[in-house]
C-alpha cells in the first residue's frame, strides 16, 4: 500500500512542502523536471527567484548522489514492492492547513447513494396503495416482479457504470445517469398500467446500478488520504438515509391512498440536482491525468486540495503511473489461479449479505408488521430505517478500531440471532399476544447488527483486498453477484412466505447468518494496518 513512496521524488522547497526521498536515477530526473515545471506555470503559487532556483537544485543533485550510493538499501527495500499494487493515493498527507474543499462535491456525489436507498426503500410502504390502484391486489408474482425488475436494471447498471465513468468520466457518467433516474421516476409516479411501472421500475434500476459502480469511485478518487476511511463509509450512511427518506415519505399514505404517487415523484428532485451539482463538481484527477488532460487534472487539484499542493500530487500520479507496468486485467484473468481466491472472497460476501435476508426486511417489513398487528406498520419501518443509520453511523468509528473481520462477525451472529428471534414470534403460540412487539424487536436488532458489518463493511473491503488491474471488474462483478441473489430475494420471497410460512423463511434466513460466520472465521483475513502486500501474501498463503 505504501510502494508508490520508494519512488516519489525528493524535493525541499520554500513553501515548506515535505521533503521526500527518491531511489534510483529515474527519481531524480522526474524530481528535476517537476522543478522546472514548476518555475515555468508557478501553479502551486510558488516564486522561484534564479538564486533560489540554483539552490534547490544543487541541493536535490546532493541528495541524490548520497541516495545513489546507497543502492544496496534501495534493492532490499524494492523487492517488497510489487507493481500492480503501485497505487495513486490521493493526495499525501498535507503539510498544512489546505485551501481546497472536497466536502461539498461528497456530498453531490452522495445523492446518488440517496436515490439507491430511496429506490429501494419506495416500494415498502407503496406496494400495497399501488396493487389497489393496477389491479394487482391478489397477484403476489406481479408484486414481485414490480419489486424485482428495479433489481433487473441495477445490475445491468453496475456492470456498465465502470465502463461509463472510464469512458466519459466520473462527472458526465453522473449526469448521464440521472436521465434514466428522473425518466424513471416519472414513469413510476404517472404508471396507469402494470407495463408502464415496470418499464419504471426498470430504468430506475438502471440508475441506481450505475450509482452504485460510480459513487464509491468517485468519492475515493477526490478524498483525501487522511480521510478517506470516513468518507469512504459515507456512501452507505447515505444509502441508510435514502431507505429512511422513503419509508417517512409513506407516512401520509394511511390518509391518502394515492400518495404513492407522489412517493416516487418526488425522487425526480435528487436526480435534476444530481446532474446540475455534477455539471460543477470538479472531475476526478486521477481520471484527468489518465487521459493525458493535464491542465484540467491541475485545476481539480486546485480545487479539491488547494493550489499549494498541485506539484505534489500530479508528482503522486506520475510515480504511480511509472510504478505500474501490467496490462489492465480482462474478464478472464478473475477467474484464474492468481485471483480466483480473492474475487471468489468479493462474490461471496456480497452473496451471503443479501441472502441472510437484509432486503426481504427492507423491502416487506410494512407488510410483515401489518400481519403481525402491529397499529402503525409504516412508522414502525420508519424506526427499522432510523435503526439502520444509526448502527451504520457507529460502524464508521469502529472500523479502524475494531477491524473489519470482527465486525462481520459480530453482525451476523446479530443478524442469526434476531432471525430466530422472529421466527419463534410467528411459530410459537405462547408468543401470540407479544408478536407486534417482538416483531418490530426482532427487526429493529437484525437491522441493527447487519449496520455494523455486514452493510457497510464489503463495500470497504473489496478495495482493500484485489489489487489495482483487477479493482474496476472485480468490483463489477461482486456488485452484480449483490444485484442478481437481490432480484431472486425480491422475486420470490412473497411467494416463499405464502408456501412455506414466515416463520421458516425467517429461520432459514437466519441459519445463513451462521453459515457466513463460518465463512468469515475460515477465509476472511483483517486488513486493519495492513498493507496491500500483506494482504495479497496471506491470501495466496491461504490459496
Amino acid at each position: 500500500m505504501q510502494a508508490s513512496a520508494l519512488v516519489k521524488s525528493g524535493v525541499s522547497c520554500s513553501s515548506g512542502f515535505q521533503n521526500r526521498r527518491v531511489l534510483g536515477e529515474s527519481g531524480r530526473r522526474l524530481a528535476l523536471r517537476s522543478l522546472r515545471m514548476t518555475k515555468r506555470s508557478g501553479c502551486c503559487g510558488l516564486s522561484f527567484g534564479s538564486e533560489t532556483m540554483e539552490t534547490e537544485m544543487r541541493r536535490i543533485r546532493h541528495g541524490f548522489d548520497g541516495i545513489s550510493r546507497s543502492s544496496a538499501k534501495y534493492k532490499s527495500l524494492k523487492i517488497h514492492a510489487h507493481d500492480e499494487d503501485m497505487e495513486g493515493v490521493v493526495p499525501a498527507k498535507p503539510t498544512g492547513k489546505s485551501s481546497g474543499t472536497v466536502l461539498p462535491f461528497v456530498g453531490v456525489a452522495c445523492l446518488g447513494a440517496i436515490l439507491f436507498g430511496y429506490h429501494l426503500g419506495v416500494v415498502n410502504g407503496a406496494l400495497e396503495y399501488l396493487s389497489k390502484d393496477l389491479g394487482i391486489l391478489e397477484n403476489t408474482v406481479v408484486q414481485g416482479w414490480i419489486v424485482s425488475t428495479l433489481l433487473i436494471g441495477a445490475t445491468i447498471g453496475s456492470f456498465v457504470g465502470g465502463t461509463l465513468a472510464d469512458k466519459f468520466g466520473r462527472t458526465r457518467s453522473f449526469q448521464l445517469d440521472a436521465i434514466p433516474l428522473a425518466v424513471g421516476a416519472i414513469l413510476c409516479a404517472t404508471a396507469q398500467s402494470v407495463q408502464t411501472m415496470i418499464i419504471g421500475r426498470l430504468l430506475t434500476g438502471l440508475g441506481i446500478g450505475i450509482s452504485s459502480a460510480i459513487v464509491p469511485l468517485y468519492i475515493s478518487e477526490i478524498s483525501p488520504t487522511e480521510i478517506r476511511g470516513t468518507l469512504g463509509s459515507v456512501n452507505q450512511l447515505f444509502i441508510c438515509v435514502g431507505i429512511l427518506t422513503a419509508l417517512v415519505a409513506g407516512l401520509p399514505l394511511v390518509g391518502n391512498p394515492a400518495w404513492w404517487r407522489t412517493m416516487f415523484g418526488i425522487s425526480m428532485v435528487p436526480s435534476i440536482l444530481l446532474a446540475v451539482g455534477m455539471a460543477i463538481s470538479p472531475e476526478s484527477p486521477r481520471w484527468l491525468y489518465q487521459q493525458g488532460k493535464l491542465p484540467e487534472a491541475e485545476r481539480a487539484i486546485k480545487t479539491l486540495y488547494g493550489k499549494e499542493r498541485v506539484a505534489e500530487v500530479i508528482q503522486d500520479f506520475t510515480a504511480a503511473s511509472q510504478g505500474s507496468v501490467e496490462p489492465e486485467a480482462g474478464w478472464p484473468d478473475l477467474f484464474s489461479s492468481r485471483y480466483w481466491k480473492v474475487v471468489s472472497i468479493g462474490a461471496a460476501l456480497f452473496l451471503f449479505q443479501q441472502l441472510s435476508g437484509i432486503n426481504a426486511v427492507v423491502y416487506y417489513s410494512t407488510s410483515v408488521f401489518r400481519s403481525a398487528g402491529v397499529a402503525s406498520d409504516i412508522a414502525a419501518s420508519a424506526l427499522v430505517a432510523a435503526a439502520n443509520v444509526f448502527g451504520t453511523t457507529i460502524a464508521s468509528s469502529l472500523m479502524d478500531r475494531q477491524g473489519r473481520k470482527s465486525l462481520l462477525t459480530i453482525s451476523f451472529c446479530g443478524m442469526a440471532a434476531s432471525m430466530w428471534l422472529l421466527s419463534l414470534t410467528f411459530s410459537w403460540s405462547a408468543l401470540a399476544p407479544y408478536s407486534g412487539t417482538l416483531a418490530v424487536l426482532g427487526t429493529v436488532l437484525y437491522v441493527l447488527s447487519f449496520s455494523l458489518g455486514a452493510g457497510p463493511v464489503p463495500g470497504l473491503l473489496l478495495p482493500e483486498i484485489f489489487a489495482s488491474r483487477i479493482r474496476a471488474k472485480a468490483v463489477a462483478l461482486s456488485l452484480g453477484t449483490h444485484w442478481i441473489s437481490n432480484f431472486f430475494i425480491g422475486l420470490y420471497f412473497l411467494s416463499f412466505v405464502n408456501k412455506f410460512g414466515i416463520s421458516t423463511v425467517y429461520f432459514g434466513f437466519g441459519f445463513v447468518c451462521l453459515l457466513a460466520v463460518l465463512y468469515v472465521a475460515r477465509n476472511i483475513v483483517e486488513t486493519k494496518g495492513r498493507s496491500l502486500e500483506e494482504i495479497e501474501q496471506i491470501l495466496s498463503a491461504t490459496a
